[in-house]
């Protein structure tokens, strides 16, 4: 099993107005500055957050492989299909979640590097949450590699298995999503934080993951054609990954403290726009993102029919010649890269980008404004507004 030092948090000031700090692809950068500066305390503090998150994940999954290979070798594809779900990505849900714990904690009452454990277990919620996301949507790729139907379809193949392999990635993937969630409760409940912190935790905890269950379907539900118009996207945004990117995560910290109503109702005024923001700001790179930067082709969601904020904006906009290209183009598995270069185009044209952009700075605004106003700590304070820009301003 992997060993990883606890890293003492870095207590550091607030840092000077106008220090604003974005993450692009894990990397921190200061605004508006052309030269490379050393990392502020806030930045630090950040890094050691995901590295520890990352550590967590490493050594619980050294366990759980030994655990499947002991069963039969064959398992050992899932357990590494996990690992690299969890590899990567930007740490934001654990990081809302720790820095939710810091901005109300009570001094000696939960010990850091445990509470670093609990957060951790967001990353395989969401692990689960991607896994059915790609089945459903008919996903190709993620994260610049075989979504994991796709990747278990292939193996099928490679070994000359008997029966359909696309069905069998299927199952597969359907299974290790199931796994991925199974393993989010135990990692929680291993995590060291105390009973009575974890009895708190499971408050929410299970709130976000029926929310996030439940907007699966309502996504589900508007490809089929309910929940239509600019609301029904909006209301599919919030519950199926809005509420557990932000708000959540930050109640979960909450309750890990055994904070009061004030910060709970604080947390929940950050979150509801932010993570919406977060949501919108991944529509968009989800049709104009760069594939280098997002590791998965700008096609995809308009071959895959996502009928985003984006989406229901232009249709309201588009003159009949405009529809009738939305309605023969999106998600038609025959398109072809004109076709969706001109669907872009037609997003562009009707204003609906330029209207998704400024609700996005707007929400951001808001939720900004929440975190100034908020009864935290300042590490946590400077720390939630940073992840705020990063959220939002991010290019993957």
């Amino acid at each position: 099993m992997t060993l990883c030092r606890d890293v003492a948090p870095v207590e550091s000031p607030h840092p000077a107005p106008g220090d604003t700090w974005t993450m692009i692809a894990g990397a921190q950068q200061r605004e508006s500055s052309a030269l490379p500066l050393a990392p502020s305390p806030a930045a630090a503090e950040l890094d050691r957050v995901r590295s520890a998150v990352t550590c967590a994940l490493t050594e619980f999954l050294d366990d759980q492989r030994e655990t499947l290979a002991a069963m039969d070798d064959s398992l050992v594809p899932v357990a590494d299909e996990v690992r690299a779900l969890a590899d990567g990505g930007k740490r934001l849900r654990p990081l809302f979640a720790y820095w939710g714990w810091r901005g109300a904690r009570r001094e000696g009452a939960e010990d850091d590097a445990a509470v670093l454990r609990a957060v951790a277990a967001l990353e395989f919620v969401h692990a689960s949450a991607l896994v059915h996301d790609d089945v459903m949507d008919g996903a190709l790729t993620r994260r610049g590699r075989p979504a994991t139907h796709v990747g278990f379809a292939a193996q099928h193949g490679h070994h000359r298995l008997t029966g359909d392999g696309a069905s069998f990635g299927v199952g597969a993937a359907i299974l290790v999503g199931d796994l991925s969630l199974v393993w989010s409760d135990e990692l929680l409940r291993r995590s060291g934080i105390s009973p009575a912190a974890l009895t708190r935790a499971r408050e929410v905890w299970d709130t976000m993951r029926t929310e996030v269950t439940a907007g699966q379907y309502l996504d589900l539900l508007r490809a089929a054609g309910g929940l239509p118009g600019a609301q029904g996207a909006l209301t599919v945004a919030r519950y199926k990954s809005a509420g557990y990117t932000v708000q959540r995560p930050l109640q979960l910290g909450a309750a890990i403290a055994g904070a009061g109503a004030q910060v709970t109702d604080a947390y929940s005024a950050i979150g509801l726009p932010l993570g919406e923001a977060f949501q919108l700001r991944d529509d968009v790179l989800g049709v104009f993102g760069d594939p280098a930067v997002t590791g998965k082709s700008a096609d995809d969601d308009l071959r895959e029919g996502k009928q985003t904020l984006l989406i229901a904006l232009a249709e309201e906009a588009a003159d009949a010649g405009g529809r009738r290209l939305l309605a023969r183009m999106l998600g038609n598995p025959d398109a072809g890269p004109a076709d969706f270069d001109a669907l872009r185009r037609l997003i562009e044209s009707t204003g609906a980008r330029a209207m998704v952009e400024q609700r996005i700075a707007q929400r951001t605004e808001l939720a900004r404004t929440a975190i100034a106003e908020a009864p935290v700590a300042e590490d946590a304070r400077a720390a939630l507004d940073a992840l705020a820009v990063a959220a939002t301003t991010r290019t993957a």
